[in-house]
């Protein structure tokens, strides 16, 4: 399985990028929204773990692009803030699977990514 994790903070990116590979998977890693757009043009995916506040771009526009580029990419929001806690994340994303908060354990975060991996929609 192919992952894009777009995460602005590169010692949680590492830790989550380590995990998944340990559990099998492909990983690649972005920090802000133009790195993750241009890797997205050239670069296949399965799912893209996505923290809702980047440093530099938004969180929006990647999933957006990817909607575009890349339409059967399912995307997984993360994030440390309450905002769209109300899960209107789902309406403003198509491609939206789960929103999770960027505490969520390595092993719990690679079940989500087999899972929305694994099956359609």
């Amino acid at each position: 399985m192919k992952v894009l994790i777009v995460e602005s903070s590169e010692p949680l990116g590492q830790i989550w990028q380590r995990h998944l590979e340990r559990q099998g998977m492909i990983v690649s890693r972005c920090g802000t929204q133009d790195a993750a757009t241009e890797y997205l043009s050239t670069h296949a995916v399965d799912i893209i773990v996505l923290n809702l506040v980047l440093e530099e771009g938004a969180a929006l526009a990647v999933a957006d692009y990817a909607n575009y580029r890349q339409p059967a990419a399912r995307v997984i929001f993360v994030t440390n803030t309450s905002f769209f806690s109300d899960g209107s994340i789902f309406s403003h994303s198509s491609n939206a699977r789960a929103f999770l908060p960027s505490t969520t354990p390595p092993d719990d975060l690679a079940a989500m990514i087999e899972h929305y991996g694994t099956v359609d929609g």
